[in-house]
Order: structure tokens, then C-alpha cells, then sequence
């Protein structure tokens, strides 16, 4: 993740990963369950709405224990769910990377960062030309991030602000960075000089991406006022691939992606 231009004062949480005995479900199902069980009664309106979502099973985490980290062994999954409490190995890059043909805010480099996955490529070029269409000007600016790119990020983060405790209240630490999975894109524009700023979500460009995203597959990972889910503070920039239907059902109820496994039923 990239340090946003603001400075944040409060510290987010690191998530810890249990050891998991043999016979258990999987982590991601006990934390579903535990989560679920903590909500509260008085929302039926929610329950009722969400009470018919399925999803295959094919699209949840499949967790194997790794010196005392979740690791996911399925990571090409398009609904993978990295973050603090699950990780991507260290060895995966996906592979059907390719360049989207959007405008980059550092123009025609073809570099680590200008890759996505061809499905959320794809998307990526629909929602940048339909904001086109609409006078709304996008800009890409950080897409796959290799572990190997990841680990230098921590090490100048450390170097700055002295330890990793700190550095990981910024930065992403590798294995749990979305940006490895080649589905997320970091996504500015020129009237914030192409950075990633949280006053991104005051311009038309931010405005538009918050109210349209969800109809070309992408969700907003990382809202305001959600940081005790995501563990990450808010970025208004960083957009993630799901596919249509999945950041439909997000964007209506107003969840992260971590809400929304919560709710959906494994089938």
C-alpha cells in the first residue's frame, strides 16, 4: 500500500492468525462464523436482504498454516481475501498479467506496477472509457506489486519511522498487499497532480469512482469509517476487482469485502 499524503495520527491493529487444528474448518470460515454470531439482532432488514446470497465455494479462502501465518493456497481466485489475517505466498505472481490500455500517470512505461489480471484489465479499460464519456478524466498509477517489491516498501518504511510495528500502520506487509494479486489499481487524476491523497474523494474523478465503480466489478476496498474491518485506513484511490455481481451486492449494502464474506453462504 502506498502511504497516503495525509497524515494519519491513529495507529490500526495488526491482525493475528490462530494455529488451526486438523479436524477445524478452515480460518476464514471460523472467523465468518465468530462474526457473524457477534452481529446484532436488531437489523433484519439487512439479514432479510442478504439472507438469500450464495457463493461456490471454489471463491472463498482455502488457508494452509505457515510459520504461524494463514498463508492462502488458491490465491488465483477472483474473490481471494488478502489482508492482515491472510496472506499471499511468497512465490506467486498470477499469471495472466497484462498492461490495460488506460492513460498511467507516468505515461507509456511498461512497468511492474501498469499490470493487472486480463479479466480485471478488462474492466479496468470499460470503467476508465465510460468515465471518459462523462468528462471524468482517470489516471492509473499502481497496479501488481511483486513480493520482492513489497519487502523493499517495508525496508524504506522501516528505515524511516524505525520498526515494523510502526512501518505496518502505512504500508501493507508483504504477502498481504491486494496489489499482489494483479487485481487492484491505485487510480488518481491531475487535479490532485496524479497522487494518492484522501482528498482525492472531494474531486469529480474520486466522486465518480465511489458512485460507478461497482458496475464494472470494482469496489472502493478500503472505505471511511471501516478501518476497524479492513485494518487499513481510508483510500479513497486504491479500487479492487471482484466481478459485477459480488461488488453489486458490496456497494448496495454498504460492506468491505470482509463484510461481505461474512454474510454470503458457501454453496
Amino acid at each position: 500500500m502506498k502511504k497516503a499524503g495525509w497524515v494519519l495520527t491513529a495507529a490500526l491493529l495488526l491482525s493475528g492468525c490462530q494455529q488451526m487444528d486438523g479436524a477445524e474448518k478452515d480460518k476464514q470460515t471460523e472467523t465468518q462464523e465468530k462474526n457473524k454470531a457477534e452481529k446484532p439482532a436488531d437489523q433484519p432488514q439487512e439479514k432479510e436482504a442478504a439472507a438469500g446470497l450464495k457463493l461456490e465455494a471454489a471463491f472463498f479462502n482455502e488457508i494452509k498454516q505457515v510459520n504461524g501465518k494463514a498463508v492462502i493456497t488458491n490465491p488465483e481466485n477472483m474473490m481471494v481475501l488478502v489482508n492482515k489475517e491472510f496472506s499471499l505466498p511468497g512465490d506467486y505472481t498470477p499469471p495472466d498479467l497484462v498492461r490495460p490500455k488506460v492513460p498511467f500517470s507516468f505515461g507509456e512505461q511498461d512497468i511492474e506496477k501498469s499490470h493487472m489480471r486480463k479479466e480485471a484489465a478488462g474492466a479496468l479499460e470499460k470503467m476508465f472509457a465510460a468515465a471518459k464519456q462523462e468528462q471524468i478524466d482517470l489516471f492509473a498509477v499502481s497496479g501488481y506489486r511483486s513480493y520482492k517489491r513489497q519487502v523493499e516498501i517495508m525496508n524504506n518504511q522501516i528505515a524511516k519511522v524505525g520498526t515494523f510495528e510502526k512501518a505496518a500502520q502505512a504500508v501493507a506487509p508483504p504477502g498481504q498487499s491486494e496489489h499482489q494479486t494483479g487485481l487492484t489499481m491505485d487510480i488518481s487524476a491531475e487535479s490532485v497532480q496524479f497522487d494518492l491523497l484522501q482528498a482525492f474523494e472531494t474531486t469529480k474523478e474520486g466522486q465518480w469512482l465511489a458512485n460507478n465503480a461497482h458496475k464494472y466489478g470494482f469496489i472502493l476496498r478500503y472505505p471511511k469509517g471501516k478501518e476497524n474491518v479492513t485494518k487499513y485506513m481510508y483510500e479513497p484511490w486504491h479500487f479492487r476487482y471482484i466481478g459485477i455481481k459480488a461488488a453489486e451486492e458490496i456497494y448496495k449494502h454498504g460492506w468491505t469485502l470482509e463484510e461481505y464474506f461474512d454474510h454470503v453462504q458457501k454453496i
